[in-house]
């Protein structure tokens, strides 16, 4: 059965699973409109996830038929999976940023094939060792979970209040974990009367006890290697998710809302001291990384010696596929600083700080 979780001034939340995932579930939001009831994010594409959501549809005196629209915080699974399905069992509409529909576009176009040997590519690119790449090499063609999200039919507008009948809903870019990652600030007096400003549906940009992943934007045809790329921008120039995360820290900060409704965990108040929180974090892991980077060191041989969550040879395959990404976008900041650089004529690249 759904948690259902009513925040008062018509809004709820569904405790909707994630299958065989640490985080557990994603919260989705239910918000009354003078239309019918609006969700923002959806949940994991998955038969229990899809029971789960309409049954706390209907905890809530409500059915998923009767969806008015969905408002996508960021493309990741966990969140758009199941849009698709409500928007064909209601006819709702479906808003994400441009910057994300543009990585779900690639994704429903680029063949599984693709993927593989682009993942294959830029493992070997960032110093990955032979029997970590080979089993993306062996992959067979097939098709592989969330590939084939739903395309949206709006766009969030940054800064813009959403077609939200009856409702103050104001979108706020946070690129970082995502390129087109939104918070949505609802700009209406907290029920309790707590002392800030409305109240901020954070996705995964803020999180009450996690730090969100902070990776590469990925686009398979993007050839030219890790960290002299540009998924996202034609002009050539190099992005930097984890200083547009930082950016964007600071933006929510400034917005003081009373209480922040994540997509996991539970809800907070005082978004500034969690910005601080998370701001300090990465900077005592740049910090740290620059120690390490005293020797030459690839990506991969990087994300080995950072600090996570369980020792190096403890961590799954792909969520190493994750770190490495993580790595490279810590690096990336690094040199963007002027506080690390390539070391010329190595290959695999090695980095080493300045």
């Amino acid at each position: 059965m759904a948690q259902v979780t009513d925040h008062r001034g018509g809004v709820r939340s569904l405790s909707v699973p994630i299958p065989d995932n640490p985080l557990g579930h994603t919260l989705v939001y239910v918000v009354d409109t003078d239309r019918g009831p609006v969700l923002i994010d959806t949940g994991w594409d998955d038969p229990e996830s899809w029971d789960t959501l309409t049954d706390g549809l209907t905890a809530c005196g409500t059915s998923v038929t009767e969806i008015h629209g969905v408002v996508i915080t960021h493309h990741h699974p966990d969140h758009h999976g199941l849009s698709g399905r409500v928007r064909e069992a209601s006819g709702a509409w479906i808003a994400m940023h441009a910057a994300d529909t543009a990585v779900v576009r690639r994704t429903r176009e680029a063949p599984a094939e693709r993927w593989f040997a682009y993942m294959a590519a830029k493992l070997a690119a960032a110093g990955a060792p032979e029997e970590h790449i080979a089993p993306l090499r062996a992959a067979p063609p097939r098709a592989l979970p969330g590939l084939s999200p739903a395309l949206p039919d709006r766009d969030i507008v940054p800064g813009e209040l959403l077609a939200l009948p009856g409702r103050r809903l104001r979108a706020i870019w946070t690129p970082g974990h995502t390129p087109g990652h939104v918070c949505l600030h609802l700009e209406e007096t907290h029920p309790a009367r707590l002392p800030g400003h409305g109240r901020l549906f954070s996705g995964d940009h803020l999180l009450p006890g996690i730090t969100p992943h902070i990776g590469l934007y990925e686009d398979p045809d993007d050839n030219r290697g890790a960290l002299c790329s540009s998924e996202t921008e034609s002009s050539g120039e190099v992005t930097d998710p984890l200083g547009d995360y930082l950016d964007s820290l600071e933006r929510v900060g400034r917005l003081a809302p009373a209480e922040v409704l994540p997509a996991h965990q539970h809800p907070f108040p005082d978004a500034a001291a969690r910005v601080r929180e998370l701001l300090t974090h990465h900077e005592s892991r740049l910090t740290g990384l620059l120690a390490l980077l005293a020797e030459p060191l690839t990506p991969w041989q990087l994300a080995e010696r950072m600090e996570w969550n369980r020792p190096w040879d403890r961590i799954p395959y792909g969520s190493r596929n994750i770190a490495v990404s993580e790595a490279e976008s810590h690096l990336r900041r690094l040199v963007k600083l002027g506080r690390a650089e390539a070391v010329t004529g190595s290959d695999p690249v090695t980095y080493v700080a300045v």
